[in-house]
């Protein structure tokens, strides 16, 4: 075991994330110079302290194009995975979850792909808890990414999900926003699915909202937020 200064040292994998992977971006950063990852997980369940991820799917977006190519998706072995009514959501049984990756080397296999990215999900803040919750389980890490909500971006880029100001208002669904902007969405409750699907939406919505700007988007123009 390897000591500096009172404190572990880290692993490469994750120095080097760590080292690589702003918490904010300069606001007058513009798009084409950032990069993104979308995500999607599917899990157990929607509590972040006692569920896990199941499946883990990414997409890069860089320059205004979707990067095919890097196109990853896992599937998580998980020693516990019971059967709730996620199942019947994204239809992971537990048969097929133990024949998954183990948890940590996923993440060794993840981070190095999001260092450096904003991270882009629909409600993203729930994928970017459950991933901190297994770095934290195996590596003591949290995620250091900004996020953008395609939820959010949605009720800045589209009229019919303008804030009203109203208490209580919700945000849109994925499927609601895919059906404003014509998106069909694929393959639905898989995590390869809704990241593809997530990272088209983002596409139509950064170019609804610079339309509706009249000029360059800028990193200030998003809702950036932080796990």
């Amino acid at each position: 075991m390897s000591w500096f200064f009172g404190r572990k040292k880290l692993e490469p994998f994750l120095q080097a994330y760590i080292d690589g992977t702003e918490k904010k971006v300069a606001e007058k950063t513009l798009l084409p110079d950032m990069r993104f990852v979308a995500l999607d997980a599917e899990t157990t369940g929607f509590d972040t302290g006692k569920d896990r991820m199941l499946s883990l799917a990414i997409i890069e977006v860089k320059g205004g194009r979707l990067q095919v190519a890097s196109s990853t998706a896992w599937l998580i072995y998980q020693a516990t995975a019971p059967m709730s009514s996620a199942v019947s959501v994204h239809g992971i049984l537990p048969s097929e979850t133990a024949t998954g990756r183990l948890e940590a080397d996923i993440l060794r296999d993840l981070l190095p792909r999001l260092q450096g990215a904003v991270l882009v999900g629909h409600h993203v803040a729930f994928d970017a808890t459950m991933i901190t919750a297994a770095l934290k389980r195996h590596y003591g890490v949290a995620l250091r990414n900004p996020l953008l909500d395609t939820a959010n971006l949605a009720m800045i880029a589209v009229d019919a999900f303008a804030k009203t100001g109203y208490p209580g208002q919700r945000a849109p669904s994925l499927d609601e926003v895919c059906a404003q902007c014509g998106i069909p969405p694929v393959e639905r409750h898989t995590a390869e699915g809704d990241a593809f699907t997530t990272a088209m939406l983002f596409l139509t919505l950064c170019a609804r909202l610079q339309r509706n700007l009249g000029r360059p988007l800028k990193a200030g123009d998003l809702p950036l937020t932080r796990v």
